[in-house]
């Protein structure tokens, strides 16, 4: 059988330093600001910054974020062409599924136009948070 995931899609990092970050991953990495947009629950910024090969790395700007012992990660997301079906499976595991299949439209800030995409998130065993993606602009 195929499976079911072809890859990463992102990475999410939260941030203190939201001008430190992206200048460090943008401008000293090279990664390309591809989509931008205002996070819903608290109208902080986000970003999803191209590594070069498709694969992406999210930030999350979170002044009021504590370091934590165990890094600033906030979950990593796979890439899927058959979201609804990989969350079938995830359910027969028997995960946790934190937050159901939905579609969902990012507002970017950046000129790229609203993003489409479909995503649910889940619970890996140790406790991992994953998410889900498919779309076919990013």
């Amino acid at each position: 059988m195929a499976a079911p995931i072809s890859g990463f899609h992102h990475v999410c990092i939260r941030t203190r330093d939201w001008d430190r970050s992206l200048a460090f991953y943008r401008d000293v990495l090279g990664c390309v600001e591809k989509v931008a947009w205002p996070l819903r629950a608290t109208g902080r910024r986000a970003a999803m910054l191209d590594t070069g090969d498709g694969n992406y790395l999210e930030l999350f700007d979170d002044p009021d974020y504590p370091a934590a012992p165990d890094g600033a990660v906030a979950h990593f997301a796979f890439r899927t062409a058959d979201l609804d079906a990989v969350a079938a499976r995830v359910r027969a595991f028997g995960a946790t599924i934190t937050v159901e299949p939905k579609d969902v439209v990012i507002p970017t800030t950046n000129g790229r136009g609203d993003i489409p995409v479909r995503l649910f998130f889940c619970l890996g065993p140790s406790g991992e948070l994953i998410e889900f993606f498919q779309n076919t602009l990013t």
